[in-house]
């Protein structure tokens, strides 16, 4: 909620100081937002045809940005969907619970992308999003994003593009995990996550990687112990070094044919 959307009330400091600790202790605190047009990021998650006054029109649609700290939740799973996300700064883990409670993790956000797409198939999300370092995104109303998307054809394709992106992620994840060995696993997930940095204008080789090994191990598959082991390997062959969360490949064209 907007704080110009609160019930109105008399004013009070106490109150205000109220609301904000409890709404910090949450790790999700709100605030106006800048304009699209102003954003650094704004080609990324806009079509590059937009005219002056599409973008304009695009601006209204983010009502405002919410930072939310670290191993904080965006949304949960059964909750109900209204928005969808951009991912301005940070980065995002989705999971699902397994029933005996162990976590699932689904998907790795970086800036750039969009979260809460799950939500539209059935009007409740169906996994959660946890930030894995502070983070910030831009709130998109769904409704009000679907009414431009029918007048303006551009910003339609851009929509779809992300959805299909979204399949296809969803399709080479089978394959990956029906068809590679762990080894290639780890290689392919590297990969990706260099070729995403480096479409952001990062370095395509040498990055952080906020995500840990237990979480990598969740989403491809595989143990701790063997999502540690595989990346000792790559780096004993020279193909990446590890240091840390600090990952810089050696060998990009070794890792794609393991």
């Amino acid at each position: 909620m907007l704080i110009a959307d609160a019930p109105m009330s008399t004013p009070s400091p106490f109150g205000q100081a109220t609301d904000f600790v409890r709404r910090f202790q949450s790790g999700v605190v709100q605030r106006l937002t800048p304009r699209c047009s102003q954003c650094a990021i704004s080609t990324l998650c806009n079509p590059a045809d937009l005219s002056s006054e599409e973008l304009a029109q695009v601006d209204t649609l983010v009502q405002e940005v919410r930072t939310v700290q670290r191993g904080a939740s965006l949304y949960r799973a059964n909750d109900a969907f209204n928005n969808v996300y951009i991912l301005r700064s940070g980065s995002f883990k989705t999971i699902v619970m397994h029933r005996e409670g162990r976590e699932q993790v689904t998907g790795f956000q970086i800036a750039g992308e969009m979260l809460g797409l799950d939500g539209i198939v059935g009007g409740q999300h169906l996994c959660g999003a946890v930030a894995l370092e502070r983070s910030t995104v831009c709130v998109i109303p769904f409704e009000p994003l679907e009414d431009l998307c029918r007048q303006i054809k551009p910003m339609q394709r851009h929509l779809h593009k992300v959805m299909s992106r979204e399949i296809v992620r969803e399709s080479n994840m089978i394959m990956l995990l029906g068809t590679m060995r762990a080894e290639q696993r780890v290689a392919n997930f590297l990969l990706n996550l260099a070729d995403r940095y480096g479409t952001r204008g990062y370095s395509a080789t040498e990055f952080n990687m906020r995500m840990t090994r237990s979480e990598i191990g969740s989403y491809l598959g595989i143990t701790l112990e063997t999502a540690s082991r595989m990346f000792s390997k790559l780096q004993q062959e020279k193909l990446v070094h590890a240091r840390g969360k600090q990952i810089r490949i050696l060998d990009s064209g070794a890792l794609a044919r393991l």
